[in-house]
């Protein structure tokens, strides 16, 4: 089972990228927000300019979808709640922050 989902961490993962990138609206949105991080960070000299993107927007994109996450009584709140805590938000970042890097090369 540890194989993942679809070329994704897992399901969870792969279906709010899947969510993003159905909607030309929000793929714009997020595109836009990935394009905004990368160009607001410099290098360091722990990590890369585009690792440095990666992660602030990894952080961005979690906080963004807890905030917009809707409030639902008992077990379907947990259940969104725990849904959401396995997403790997790290792993969705780069996909955005690569396709910053096609458009900017």
């Amino acid at each position: 089972m540890g194989e993942g989902y679809n070329g994704w961490t897992n399901y969870e993962t792969w279906i709010v990228n899947l969510w993003i990138d159905n909607d030309c609206g929000e793929q714009e949105f997020f595109r836009g927000q990935a394009k905004e991080m990368y160009d607001g960070v410099t290098p360091t000299t722990c990590f890369t300019r585009p690792e440095a993107a990666r992660i602030r927007f990894a952080d961005w994109l979690k906080d963004y979808w807890e905030e917009h996450r809707p409030e639902l009584p008992g077990a379907y709140g947990d259940l969104l709640g725990a849904a959401l805590s396995a997403v790997n938000w790290d792993e969705i970042a780069r996909h955005y922050i690569d396709a910053v890097l096609e458009e900017v090369s």
